[in-house]
């Protein structure tokens, strides 16, 4: 099936519906009359498309929303015709949750293209169905075969938003055209202290036009604004279209609540009203979960980290670099307790046993923040020389949160998990950087890759300073050095990875590609 039909099936119209509907009425239809057709006015909407995320073999996470109190329901089939679907009455989409809603479908076929279709039936007037809405998604097959995957992060950045003079955001289509089986987004989906003027002119003269809303206007603070960030960008067209056709799985940094925020801060931000970091911090959470299709651990529903097998070749592995660590300070200290974390001690102990746990061939640790690259915390209401990511630019034996990185890698050695890669963003610029014990301060520890990538749609930055404890050998990096800093998305230097696992060999080939598509460096790496 190409795209161009599949397209085309998202775009039924509920005239064609309701002919479809002599032969075979929907399942919350029965019993009662045929769903009303009447005008788009009465209609509930679905402004911002549909998404799928979170797959395994046999289950998936579809999302939606819509704009009035409604019940979302779902039909899938593993054939675009819809013939013989099986169709799901989801849970009300109301207020409390900004009229998102989501089902997880369970009892899929394993290696198949599952296509689905969303509706929402108004509340208020029962009869009274939304147009569909079409996406699709493939299941992880139970015998090998090849994968692949694209990742990036950093959207909507600095000033930059969407504007559809320039095309939008391109990134997206770009990512579609390679047709990946899943996406990581590594964070920084929103910049929620970045508000967007109408207007920016460039170095040029020419003028940068960007799509404004109210939720833009400033920083968030409050839980609609939070919403109305995640919102803004789904306004985009290609990001709605690589939605309903690419799986999502997603983690969070920084801006999506703000600049290099941790746990318990106090913000001197002029900016802020509201001055607690850990409030702002659940208010961005509360609207990241409902704006994307997260499948929530009953027990901690909050959780973010997270891990997903995807079939005998690949497993990814969510961290969460945010919710957990301590404060940013100049990340010296010599023993690992709450004020040198950065994942946290149950989160640690989380992923030492599910790396050891994996059957997979390949590990992919999807990390928000790179390893090496130094990322200083430069916010005027914090001291200077203090620190962000978990490198200290000391280039030394590991201290402050490197602590944890060499307590992960010499439990990898030592229990000879093999074929690990990381895969990151937050620097906006793409960089490849393999770590060789050989080179290194610490050295009890295999060597690996890590690859980043972005910025999606904001301003590109770099090349940042490389801390040498865990022996890093930059392969490649995209910034120039003595680069102009936050070039604008229309300079082209927006970047993302694209991962391929080879399903007879099991080589996996990244590369790292910028908005045209256009492969800038590419490696393959066989499997220990």
């Amino acid at each position: 099936m190409n795209r161009r039909r599949f397209l085309g099936k998202s775009a039924l119209t509920i005239g064609g519906l309701a002919a479809a509907a002599l032969a075979r009425r929907p399942v919350w239809a029965q019993g009662t009359a045929p769903a009303v057709v009447t005008s788009d006015k009465m209609r509930p909407a679905i402004p911002y498309g549909v998404q799928s995320g979170d797959v395994l073999a046999d289950r998936a996470i579809v999302w939606s929303r819509t704009d009035r109190p409604a019940r979302l329901h779902v039909e899938w089939a593993t054939g675009d015709s819809f013939r013989d679907a099986a169709r799901i009455v989801g849970p009300a989409a109301l207020a409390d949750s900004d009229f998102t809603a989501r089902v997880d479908l369970t009892g899929l076929p394993a290696g198949q293209q599952i296509f689905y279709r969303v509706r929402f039936e108004d509340l208020a007037n029962p009869k009274v169905l939304s147009e569909p809405v079409v996406g699709r998604f493939r299941t992880p097959a139970q015998a090998r075969r090849s994968v692949s995957f694209a990742f990036s992060g950093d959207e909507v950045g600095q000033g930059w938003g969407i504007n559809t003079a320039w095309g939008g955001m391109k990134m997206y289509e770009a990512m579609r055209g390679t047709n990946p089986d899943f996406f990581i987004h590594s964070g920084d989906q929103i910049y929620a202290d970045g508000p967007l003027k109408a207007e920016v002119t460039l170095d040029d003269g020419t003028v940068w036009r960007n799509v404004t809303t109210p939720a833009k206007a400033k920083v968030a603070e409050s839980l609609e604004e939070f919403r109305g960030n995640f919102a803004y960008n789904l306004l985009d067209e290609h990001k709605r279209r690589f939605c309903a056709e690419v799986p999502m799985l997603v983690q969070w940094d920084d801006h999506e609540t703000r600049n290099n925020w941790y746990p318990g801060q106090t913000l001197g931000d002029e900016r802020y009203k509201v001055r607690s970091a850990s409030l702002l911090a659940a208010f961005a959470k509360r609207a990241m979960l409902e704006y994307n299709p997260f499948r929530f651990d009953p027990i901690d529903p909050e959780r973010i980290y997270r891990s997903f097998p995807y079939g005998p070749s690949l497993e990814v592995f969510m961290i969460d670099e945010r919710s957990y660590r301590g404060p940013n300070t100049p990340n010296r200290q010599t023993v690992l307790d709450d004020e040198s974390a950065f994942l946290g001690a149950a989160q640690l102990r989380w992923l030492k046993q599910s790396l050891l746990a994996s059957r997979a061939t390949w590990k992919v640790i999807a990390s928000d923040m790179p390893i090496s690259i130094v990322v200083p915390d430069l916010n005027p209401d914090v001291p200077k020389g203090t620190f962000e990511a978990w490198a200290n630019n000391d280039h030394g034996a590991p201290l402050g949160r490197e602590l944890e990185l060499a307590s992960l890698f010499g439990f990898i050695k030592q229990h000879s998990i093999k074929n690990l890669v990381w895969v990151t963003a937050d620097v906006h610029y793409a960089s490849a950087t393999y770590y060789d014990p050989s080179r290194a301060q610490f050295t009890d520890f295999t060597p690996f890759w890590e690859f980043v990538a972005g910025p999606i749609n904001a301003g590109t930055f770099g090349p940042g300073e490389i801390d040498r404890t865990f022996g890093p050998e930059v392969k490649y990096s995209s910034a120039p050095s003595g680069m102009k800093q936050n070039r604008a998305p229309s300079d082209g230097m927006q970047y993302f990875g694209l991962a391929k696992i080879d399903g007879a060999s099991e080589i996996l080939t990244v590369s790292l590609n910028d908005v045209t598509g256009k492969t800038l460096y590419q490696v393959d790496v066989k499997p220990a």
